[in-house]
Order: structure tokens, then sequence, then C-alpha cells
């Protein structure tokens, strides 16, 4: 009774904005805030981030792969979003998590810190467009599934780590600019993206990071990476000089 009461309170909220046109319509705001299946747990901040990455695979049948079952809410809500044709698969460590396999989702039993299961999912998923890491939050577990999801997503795909705000506690392995953190690593692919430039090609150069990497987008608690291939940049003049 108290989740539906909330509900309709934050849908109130959600259709006044619109109203005055102060935020655009988010369907995953609206089926999270409206939802009364299964259980969602997500930080309302979130929504904006999803919709803004995510839109673009709308209608389009993607495979979306999202690691950290929990009660099987977030699953039925891709779906929902992606439309027919999407295929959402699943991966928790918990057995029970299978009975929420239905129609377009499916669900893989494994840790995702161990990088043979996660190479059994490579073979299983040819193709992925979209990861979401929502899973166990550990240091290790976010490098981990990072490095071997991350070159297996298509060309264009997106990969979206959530709640890394863990890289701040203690009890994930977290600690403010502590070595070994995944906010720590993830700064660090920022320097992939400039490997053009580098004039210490020792330390950095050109890799594959760089050459397939479009954006990487940081929130609060979100890294969005974009893959696109990346050619090496060139530069151009166009119009008459001034003097």
């Amino acid at each position: 009774m108290l989740r539906r009461v909330v509900a309709d309170i934050f849908r109130s909220l959600a259709s006044a904005r619109r109203e005055t046109g102060a935020v655009a319509p988010n369907p995953l705001a609206d089926y999270f805030f409206g939802n009364t299946g299964r259980l969602i747990y997500k930080w309302q901040g979130y929504f904006e981030i999803y919709h803004r990455h995510f839109a673009q695979f709308r209608g389009r049948s993607p495979v979306v792969l999202e690691i950290g079952v929990f009660h099987g809410g977030s699953l039925q809500m891709w779906r929902d979003y992606f439309g027919p044709g999407a295929r959402i698969v699943g991966i928790d460590v918990d057995p029970r998590c299978r009975q929420f396999e239905e129609a377009q989702i499916n669900v893989l039993i494994g840790d995702q810190q161990d990088r043979a299961f996660l190479a059994e999912v490579r073979r299983l998923l040819p193709r992925v467009d979209i990861v979401i890491d929502d899973g166990g939050h550990t240091m290790g577990q976010q490098i981990t599934s990072f490095e071997e999801l991350y070159p297996h997503l298509q060309p264009r795909g997106v990969y979206l780590c959530e709640d890394i705000h863990t890289s701040m506690m203690a009890e994930f392995g977290g600690g403010f600019r502590r070595p070994g953190t995944f906010l720590e690593y993830s700064k660090e692919l920022i320097d992939c993206l400039y490997g053009w430039y580098s004039e210490q090609k020792d330390s950095l150069s050109v890799d594959e990071m760089t050459r397939s990497t479009y954006a990487l987008h940081f929130y609060d608690s979100v890294l969005v990476v974009e893959k696109r291939p990346i050619e090496q940049p060139k530069v151009f003049a166009t119009g008459k000089p001034a003097f």
C-alpha cells in the first residue's frame, strides 16, 4: 500500500513537471514509479542517464546484459523499455534468480568476477549491445567485468557501470583515491582516448581502447562508456586567413 502511495506521488510530480516543460518525458522513470510488479531498486537520478544513452536502441531488438538480477524487476523494465524483439539477459550468483526467466528474458547463474564464467557468457552471447553492471559493486567485480565484457560489446555498444560510489567505501574495497578502485581504474581510461597524441609511447600509446572508444561519461555514481570505431584524428581548416 505504501509503495503504491509513493508511486502515485512521484507520478503526480513527474506529470506536473512535464506540463510546465521542466522535464522531458522519461518512459523508464514512468515505468519505475508506476511499478507494482517485481521489486526494482534504483537511485532516482539514474533514469535520466539510462534514457540519454539507451534511447537510441529502443525498437531495434538489442541484446541487453544486466549483471545483478536481484528480484527480477529491472529485467522486466528493460523489456518494456526496449520493446518486442529485445533480448534481456541477467547474470546473478543466486540460482533462485532462474525463476525470473520468461518471454524475452534469460538468466545466467555465475560469478561476475570469474573470468572463465564471463568467457562462457561471451560464447553464449556472440552479440551484446548494452552491458549494465549493477552487480556486487566490489572493485574486483567491476574491473573484471569491464575488462572481459567491454571488448565484446558490438562496435557501437554502450557499457554502463552503476553504483561506482562504492569506490569510496572500504567495505567494497574502496577509499578516496585508493589505488585499485574502479573509479581510479576508470580515470586511467581517459588517458587512452589521448593515445593518438602521446609523445611518451612507452607509457601511453594507441591501443584497442583508443581505437574503439568514443566517449566516457562520468555522472554521480555512474560511468557510461560509448563504443565507436575511431580513426586517427585529422585537423582541417576552411575560410580565408585574416592576416
